[in-house]
């Protein structure tokens, strides 16, 4: 839901699909998302290296987006 909400809004992402991922890709990933304060669920989106959201959140991708 989180990547046909962006993909609708015409937002540009990278995303890592964290069940097909290496052991160490899924390690980097779950290092960043801790690291910026977020919880190992998913999708978690980090918006501009800074903003952590967990599951699909329309409301706070709205707002941090600004769309």
């Amino acid at each position: 839901m989180t990547k046909q909400y962006l993909k609708d809004n015409s937002v540009e992402f990278e995303y890592l699909d964290v069940d097909l991922s290496s052991t160490g890709e899924k390690e980097q990933a779950r290092q960043k998302i801790l690291s910026k304060g977020g919880s190992l669920s998913y999708p978690t989106t980090i918006v501009d290296d800074n903003k952590v959201i967990t599951g699909f959140r329309k409301d706070l991708l709205k707002e941090a987006l600004q769309l």
